[in-house]
């Protein structure tokens, strides 16, 4: 194509439209700036001074000289919300909520920080009303998900299993922590004078479709099916079925070897009321040189003690911490020696080691096992001395390891 000269004429035309149209935005952003209050600058002032108490003054006085300034509303609750003053981001929303002129869409915003201003000061019941209000509004699925957070802090476990249900009808994802909260029902009712088998057996039964669900949807789910095998083989202890008992915890022994520890002495004592304690104890024998974990070192040894004697049992502990060198698994030995060596009568059967101070030398390994013989949740670091299936510090469910923390590092 031909470059024609009279095209030159555009040139200076397109340069002054430019010109023009940079004048009447700098003059619009200069009117806008004038009609700012001075607070807002000195807000501004204080923030680039890192003066964040001074600065939230100086916006709190902003949006009381213009209360049209919603987004600094928003702003400032989440702030105060963000620095633990609850009763500060409570009065910000609630003074949103209070004007007639708030947009529709704003008014769902300032409903959804409500909620969560109250549930973050601990006031479920205002929480959970304000959450059921966004139930049909663009604010539905983070407001459901908040309500099934409060109702398990609640334990109210029937709701919370509705409230998943709905939640699986919105979106198209595995909820693993519902076979868990079947499990506190049937615990609950375990637990109960007297306990409430039929209850249990229900609960239980909707526990394992739900973890079949969960398995064909390729999530593990795994703790969920032992902590149901569990309660089933206590359901069965309650109801006088030894056979059924011992069934569901050596199944736990063949599916998830590494809970071994944690039924070991269930399953010992079934055993043991079956008058086959040397069967049971092969077993667990067999099962620790599979394998090895100090929940299950410490149940052998001690049966071994009991069974056997002291030669055998410091012969096991010798050889399972020279393959698995262990501080926790000797302190746990030497605890047991010393026990038993309280209880021997004059002429009794001396330990393997005669003459030696054993409460010595167990005192000073146990000044560095204390810390390592503990559970320890993945997400929040939480430690613990008994295993949990729902961290009691950030609330996640199956976040522990059946392991103790020095089998982890």
């Amino acid at each position: 194509m031909d470059f024609e000269p009279w095209w030159l004429i555009f040139v200076p035309v397109l340069f002054a439209l430019g010109w023009l149209a940079a004048r009447f935005d700098f003059r619009q952003m200069l009117r806008e700036t004038r009609t700012l209050p001075d607070s807002y600058f000195k807000g501004l002032n204080f923030l680039l001074n890192e003066e964040p108490d001074r600065a939230i003054d100086a916006f709190v006085e902003v949006a009381k000289l213009d209360p049209e300034t919603t987004e600094l509303h928003f702003a400032l609750g989440s702030l105060f919300r963000r620095r633990g003053e609850m009763e500060r981001a409570i009065r910000v929303h609630q003074s949103l909520l209070s004007r007639s002129d708030l947009p529709e869409a704003e008014r769902e915003h300032a409903q959804h920080e409500l909620a969560h201003d109250f549930l973050k000061a601990g006031m479920l019941d205002r929480a959970e009303s304000a959450f059921e209000q966004l139930k049909d509004t663009r604010y539905a699925l983070p407001a459901l998900r908040s309500l099934i957070r409060i109702y398990e802090s609640e334990h109210d476990w029937p709701r919370a299993i509705e409230a998943v249900k709905t939640l699986q009808g919105l979106v198209d994802e595995p909820v693993p922590q519902i076979v868990h909260y079947y499990c506190e029902q049937a615990q609950a009712a375990l637990t109960a004078n007297p306990f409430d088998a039929e209850t249990a057996h229900a609960a239980l039964d909707a526990a394992d479709h739900a973890a079949k669900l969960l398995k064909q949807a390729d999530t593990s789910g795994k703790p969920a099916r032992v902590r149901s095998a569990m309660l089933r083989a206590r359901l069965a202890q309650l109801e006088a079925d030894a056979k059924r008992e011992r069934l569901y915890l050596e199944s736990i022994l063949a599916d998830a070897p590494e809970f071994a520890g944690q039924v070991a002495e269930q399953l010992l004592a079934n055993y043991r009321q079956a008058g086959q304690a040397a069967q049971g104890l092969e077993l667990l024998r067999n099962q620790y040189d599979r394998y090895p974990s100090l929940d299950l070192f410490n149940v052998v040894f001690r049966e071994l003690r009991v069974q056997q004697g002291a030669t055998p049992a410091w012969a096991f502990a010798r050889a399972a911490l020279r393959h698995h060198p262990s501080l926790l698994g000797l302190d746990r030995l030497l605890e047991a020696e010393l026990s038993s060596a309280d209880a021997q009568q004059p002429g009794d059967e001396q330990g393997p080691v005669p003459g030696a101070d054993l409460s010595l030398l167990r005192s000073l390994i146990h000044k560095h096992t204390q810390r390592l013989d503990r559970y320890a949740c993945r997400n929040c670091g939480f430690q613990a001395r008994r295993y949990y299936w729902q961290c009691p510090g950030c609330n996640g469910w199956e976040t522990y390891a059946p392991r103790r923390l020095e089998e982890l590092e």
